[in-house]
Parts: C-alpha cells; structure tokens; sequence
C-alpha cells in the first residue's frame, strides 16, 4: 500500500465517526450550543463581580462551636382530679395534642351509686314536700273560715318551707358528684407533645397524681458555654444551627447576594432569646430561638457556633483563590501571584459578606484581583 493512500484510509473512520454523531442526535456544533448558556452564566457572575480588591482587615465573628439541647420553654402535667381506676387510656408518648384534649378516663364506682342515693332521697323530700302543701292549703282555708288558728297555719308554712330548703340541698349535692364524674376526664393542659405516660390502664390512681407530661410546642435550644465566654453572650445575638445528627457542618463562606447553601452542610440561622443570670456548674446557659425544631426529639443534641468576641481577620472570596501543587496564590494587580495560608471559612454576619480567612501572605494595602475563568 503506497503512502498516498493513507490519508483516505484515515479519513474513513472519521467520516464515520461523524456520522454516529449525526445519527445519535449530537450534530457538529450541538456541544457549542449546550456550553452557549453556562458561558453566560459565568459572564453575567463575573460582570457582578469586583475586579479587584484591597486588602483591609475587618472585625469578624470569633465563633465557637457547642452541642446544644432540644428543649421545651415550659413542660406542664397533666394530673387526676379524682381517685379511683384508670378506665381508659387515649395517648402514648409522642402523640401531639390539643388544649382541653381527653387523655384518659378516670372512674370511681362509688359516684354512680352516690348518685342513685340522691336520687331517693330527693324524691322522700318531694313526698315530703307535697304533704306539707297539703296541710298549707288545709290550714289556710280553716283560718280563712275562723276555726284554724294562725299557729297552725305558721307551723305549716314552716314546715314547707324547711321541706323546698332539703330539696335545694340534695339537689346542690348531687350535682357536685356529678362534677366529680366528670372531673374524670384528664384533659391537656396545653397545646404540646407527650414526653411521658405515667399510668396504665386498670391503674389505681389519686387525686392530684400525674397521667402525662406534656411539652408545650416553643422548642428552644439550650446552650451550655464556658463562663469565660459569659461577657460575650447577649439577647439578640445571632447563632448558627447545624442539621440534625450532629453533621459535621461548618459555617459557609457566603455573601449577602449568593444563594442560601444547601444540602447537609446548611446552617440555620437563630437567634439568642435569654441568657440566664446564674452560672451552672462553672457554665453560662442561654436560650436560642430557631424556625424548624418542632419535629425534634425533646433533649437532641445540635451543634451551634456561637459568637464568642471579635477580632481582626483578612477575607478574600474563596473563588479567588488558586490551588495548584499543594499550595495556595492570589493574584496580584501587578500579575504576579503571592503564596497565602488560608484558614477557616467565615460566614456572612451583620451585612458584611463572607469569605475565606486569610492567615499569612497578605499585607494591609495589597490589591488583588479575580483569576482568570472565575
């Protein structure tokens, strides 16, 4: 085979190879429509952008990561009003209830039969009752005729008088066993979650004696810091919350304008609703407020970065930062490029966008600007 004929043996499968491509659906010139969009993406990120930067310490956030504990504002009982025999019991721990919500049915054998007691008695004094007026009416028409006496007639008038008195008493008495009966029903206190169920049906319980403990739904998270941090911790203060099973999150380095992160390293923002005046066991506690912790288990365990003081620090975007062999450079406006020691992402705080710290390399008055691509 002679070496003219080479070129057209290699130009057969690149012709067919070509022709897969068309087949397949990917034109010549579809991967340059497909980047077209992301190159203006990139385009529109970078005319946002500042081209160039000069480098100024600012204060920043000394934050400081803690474990801090799901727990209720208020945790309230739900107790017996009467004694007698747990007959029925509606809740377990977990479920969610209500204000004025029946959790359990309290009954004494004893009250039905009271009842029925009243009941007789309060129909003798009826009898009672009606044969007394009866002597009224017999003794009104003899004095009315001038052979009764008005003795008789006052003896009378006393007599039904003391008779409707009885009848309000049994009927008063009774309907205080039937208050009892129904002070039967333990009802929720308050809105909540039941953390723990103290009886079972069939128990024997007494007045006054707890059926359930309920959580109110304010969940807040208590934090637990050394007291030499107690100076630094205000009401107000913002906080950061990481996800639930203690996931190793750490602060984004986000600015103002940039998306809300996502995925497993977001951190929720909260704030510092009280710290307590008294100093536990050589620890300051505060109260956290944070949207979202009504479906945590009441004594989780979150991690929480707190602002413990501020101090000078060096940020940079974290886009402008080059990595290659190991070692860090930012570039600078005369185009030569500095090794830096970057440390920690900071977050954005008060306003002021986040980044990454700056540890050594850059000095106050060093103007950097954005890589190229970025």
């Amino acid at each position: 085979m002679s070496r003219r004929s080479s070129p057209a043996i290699l130009a057969a499968p690149l012709a067919l190879a070509l022709a897969l491509l068309c087949v397949a659906g990917f034109p010549p010139g579809a991967r340059a429509q497909q980047t077209a969009p992301q190159a203006e993406v990139k385009a529109t990120v970078k005319s946002e952008l500042p081209a160039s930067i000069t480098i100024q310490p600012r204060p920043v956030e000394d934050l400081k990561a803690v474990y801090a504990t799901v727990e209720s504002v208020h945790e309230t009982l739900a107790r017996t009003r009467i004694g007698g025999t747990i007959a029925e019991l509606k809740v377990k721990e977990g479920d969610k209830v209500t204000t004025g919500q029946l959790l359990a049915t309290v009954r004494d054998p004893k009250l039905p039969l009271q009842i029925v007691s009243l009941d007789a008695r309060i129909q003798a004094l009826q009898a009672q009752q009606h044969q007394a007026e009866l002597e009224l009416d017999r003794a009104q028409r003899l004095r009315a005729s001038g052979t009764g006496t008005q003795q008789r007639l006052d003896d009378a008038q006393s007599a039904v008088d003391v008779a409707r008195a009885q009848i309000a008493a049994m009927k008063a008495e009774r309907a205080v066993v039937e208050q009892q009966l129904r002070e039967g029903e333990v009802l929720a206190p308050a809105n909540g979650r039941i953390l723990q169920v103290k009886v079972i049906d069939g128990a024997v319980v007494v007045p006054g004696e707890t059926v359930a403990s309920i959580a109110t739904e304010t969940y807040v998270l208590r934090l637990h810091l050394p007291e030499r941090h107690a100076r630094f911790m205000h009401e107000g203060d913002p906080v950061l919350v990481g996800n639930r099973g203690l996931a190793p999150a750490t602060p984004q380095a986000a600015t103002p304008q940039a998306a809300a992160p996502v995925g497993e390293t977001a951190l929720k923002r909260g704030t510092v609703r009280q710290v307590y005046p008294e100093l536990s066991g050589g620890q300051v506690v505060a109260d956290a407020t944070v949207t979202g912790l009504g479906d945590f288990f009441v004594g989780e365990r979150v991690r929480v970065y707190v602002a413990t003081g501020t101090r000078q620090a060096i940020v940079v975007p974290p886009d402008w930062i080059v990595r290659r062999f190991g070692t860090d450079f930012l570039r600078l406006a005369d185009g030569s490029e500095t090794p830096v020691q970057v440390g920690g992402p900071i977050p954005a705080l008060d306003g002021q966008p986040g980044g990454i710290e700056v540890l050594s390399g850059l000095k106050p008055g060093d103007v950097i600007v954005r890589p190229e691509g970025v």
